[in-house]
This record gives structure tokens, sequence and C-alpha cells, in this order.
């Protein structure tokens, strides 16, 4: 479960303080330090197996030259109180030189700099359904998704009877539209076509 620091700080603060070579992940929610879950186990394999799938689509797509998945980064929310470091981003290399901080930091500040974020579900569920879509929807990011491989997340967000869920957020006139996809549904993605798993594939991973 992630632990909060209690202490209000502005972001810049809270680039500062990060620990360099840190172990342990942490986020800014609302000017709070936020001591995020390690992940483990399932929620490792899961996001491996969507890198390795993602790569592989930016492979297809013919962008592999200008699309990357780097190791971290922390994206800058649009009012500036919250910094996210999400399990997966895919960003284009023809807008980072746009981006002041990436290069001595890893920051993100301009949605145009990011083609997809991904959060595999943990504990925190209730920040990825709420408010990292809220943020993500305010900056403009064109699509995120949440990989919920454990049905963690309420009813409200993944149905009754709850069950494992992959929800696609589609940036739509500044509003995410949501297209969710279970068992063996193939995941349809709006920049990633060439994805090509279902569900269930990345559920189990070893598919």
């Amino acid at each position: 479960m992630s632990q909060a620091l209690t202490k209000q700080i502005t972001f810049d603060e809270f680039i500062e303080w990060y620990p360099e070579d840190s172990e342990i992940s942490y986020e800014l929610h609302d000017g709070v330090i936020v001591e995020m879950a390690k992940p483990r186990g399932k929620h490792s394999r899961v996001t491996g197996f969507t890198i390795n799938h993602l790569n592989i689509a930016i492979r297809n797509l013919n962008k592999e030259d200008i699309w990357f998945i780097p190791r971290e980064s922390i994206v800058k929310t649009l009012e500036g109180q919250s910094g996210y470091e999400p399990d997966i981003i895919i960003l284009d290399e023809e807008t980072l030189a746009n981006e002041k901080r990436w290069e001595s930091q890893s920051i993100i500040e301009i949605a145009d700099s990011v083609k997809l974020v991904v959060e595999v579900i943990s504990t925190n569920w209730r920040d990825d359904y709420s408010k990292k879509s809220a943020d993500y929807e305010e900056m403009g990011i064109q699509e995120y998704w949440i990989i919920d491989h454990e049905a963690l997340g309420g009813k409200r967000f993944i149905g009754d009877p709850k069950q494992p869920t992959i929800s696609v957020y589609q940036l739509i006139s500044g509003e995410y539209q949501i297209t969710q996809f279970r068992n063996n549904d193939k995941i349809i993605s709006p920049t990633f076509h060439t994805f090509n798993l279902t569900a269930n594939q990345i559920f189990n991973t070893r598919l």
C-alpha cells in the first residue's frame, strides 16, 4: 500500500527532495509526497509483458526511431501540485526538445510529448481511476490505459460482478471516452492499432 509523507510541499521541492538512485518510487499528490508500493509478483510480470508487446507495436508502426519507453519519468500535472511516475509511458522523441526539464530531470510537462500512459492497478486503485485520469485528461494526454488484472477497482469503475478489466481512455473533444476489455476481447487502441493481444493474454502474461 502507498504511504503518504504528509508535509505539504511544492513540485520543485519534491524534485529537489527526491532521493537519487532510490529503490523506492515516490509521487506528489496535491502537494503531499506519497511512497508508492514496490511492484512485485504478478504486477511486475504484467507490466513487463505489456512493455514488451508495446515495443513490438511501436516497431510494427515503424516508429521505433521516435517513440520509446523510458526507464523512468515524472509527469507534472497542469496545476503543478502533483507529479506521477507511471508504470509505463511512451514518449515522442520529436517533441522532447520542447521539454525544458527532460534531459536534466526526466520531467514531462507537455501532453504532446506523451503517446500513451499505462497504470497497472495495485492497492492505490482510487488514484488511478479518479485522480490520475482527471489530471491526465486536463493535461490533454491522448490515451491512458488502466490494467486492473486483479479486479481491485471499485464496482463503479469495472462493473458488478467485478472482473479483471482493461480500460482504454481516449481523449475526444477534451474529455476521456472509455472503452473496456475483458476475457478474450482484443485490445483496441486508437494510437497503437498494431497492439495484438487480448485482455486475457495480458492478465495471464505467459500466453
